[in-house]
């Protein structure tokens, strides 16, 4: 039944069926391939997982995104990003790489992040002289950070089928975030130094550096919150979300009082519509996750691989090849929920930290949204360029290089994530 499925669903992308739809298609037809398990076990399956409770935090907490950044705070943050960095070498370009930063801690997903961020900047960054390409390069690496800072979607998506505290995921996030933007900082002043592109004469008062991180305090204390109430046990994850729009909702209102009805309804409908398509794809996987779990799928590659291969070091190399290959052609979401309930039972086999292989796969299946042939990030940033696709991807190696660095260090260095 699961190679069944398995041959439809590779059947269905090839087709460019949407991954949802391919998920559950694939999941009914491996069921009606067994000939004894009724067909509306995959109706039961996608019905239920629209019923948990944690579920609840996705939506709310890309309200709360859609709330901060669609007004005056987003504006706020961009401005402070470009005055702290375009005074340095390469400075226009970092300010992708710190903005992803201080936005991950608002949006939490990598793909909104690449969108909002890449139609403002990188059009600014081509009017200061920088190649398209490499912006949009820029811009498609930068938006992966978005991932690991708290809040992240792709974090929850894992905590729900690993068991994993999502606190705990939260807070091993920032650490190996910080370090691929210092990482990409580095990228940019080290492309602008070889190629030669001027640092700008530009100077900045001391005194409006400190107005702006004031006006944008509030979007940089949120993720503190939120990891600081997961961690000490304040909140549920969904309770967490639900006052991060409360949170939000009073900043727009009474601090920067811009918050118009308009706004507010195409904010819930920009919410509305992402948490749609998440959902979908998260029914899909539940579908299939049961056929996998009905043939004991995880338990036997779990069961094969410890049988056949001694060495957990060679066992981690091999899972983070699979999930790069996993990661080109599907976006994190699925990815997560296909590869988490085989990777779980495989990483308690070798002793691996599930916290650990959370990153792993955070990381590694971040990487793919900007890995061709279906890079999310990657189409969405040479779009906005205006560039081919090939001239944004031969841009990318420096960045890629350094978060294939990160991913071998969170890997094989339980320190960087385990606290």
């Amino acid at each position: 039944m699961t190679l069944i499925m398995i041959i439809s669903f590779c059947i269905l992308m090839v087709l460019a069926v949407p991954v949802g739809y391919a998920l559950i298609i694939a999941a009914a037809v491996g069921v009606l391939f067994n000939g004894y398990v009724p067909l509306s076990v995959v109706a039961q399956q996608v019905y239920d997982q629209t019923q948990s409770f944690p579920m609840l935090a996705l939506p709310f907490f890309m309200l709360a995104g859609t709330l901060m950044l669609g007004g005056e705070l987003g504006r706020q943050l961009l401005a402070l990003a470009s005055k702290a960095m375009q005074r340095w070498r390469g400075g226009p370009l970092s300010t992708t790489v710190v903005s992803s930063v201080v936005f991950g801690g608002v949006s939490g997903s990598a793909v909104a992040n690449a969108s909002a961020l890449g139609s403002v900047l990188i059009p600014w960054q081509k009017k200061q002289g920088y190649p398209p390409a490499l912006c949009a390069a820029n811009n498609a690496t930068s938006a992966v950070i978005d991932v690991l800072i708290p809040p992240s979607i792709p974090m929850i998506l894992y905590s729900l089928i690993s068991g994993v505290s999502v606190g705990n995921l939260f807070l091993a996030g920032i650490l190996p975030g910080l370090i691929m933007a210092a990482s990409f900082v580095f990228v940019c002043w080290f492309v602008s130094l070889r190629r030669r592109y001027d640092a700008q004469a530009v100077k900045v008062k001391k005194s409006e550096l400190a107005m702006l991180a004031l006006k944008s305090f509030p979007a940089i204390l949120l993720p503190i919150l939120i990891v600081l109430f997961l961690r000490f046990g304040f909140a549920t994850p969904t309770e967490v979300a639900v006052l991060s729009v409360v949170y939000s909702l009073l900043l727009s209102l009474l601090f920067y009082r811009d918050l118009t009805w308009t706004r507010f309804c195409e904010n819930v409908v920009e919410a509305g519509v992402a948490t749609g398509v998440v959902m979908l794809v998260i029914m899909g996987s539940a579908a299939v996750g049961w056929v996998l779990t009905f043939d004991q799928a995880p338990q036997q590659m779990a069961a094969w691989v410890a049988d056949n291969i001694s060495s957990p070091i060679l066992i981690i190399l091999l899972m983070n090849i699979l999930m790069l290959i996993v990661g080109m052609p599907l976006d994190m979401p699925p990815a997560i929920l296909l590869l988490g309930p085989i990777f779980v039972p495989l990483a308690d086999a070798i002793g691996l930290d599930r916290v650990q292989l959370g990153l792993m796969m955070v990381i590694n299946l971040g990487i793919g949204l900007y890995t061709p042939p279906i890079g999310t990030t990657l189409f969405i940033s040479s779009s906005i360029a205006k560039t081919p696709l090939g001239a944004t991807t031969r841009e990318l190696w420096p960045f890629f290089g350094m978060a294939m660095l990160l991913l071998l260090a969170v890997s094989f260095i339980p320190g960087l994530t385990i606290y």
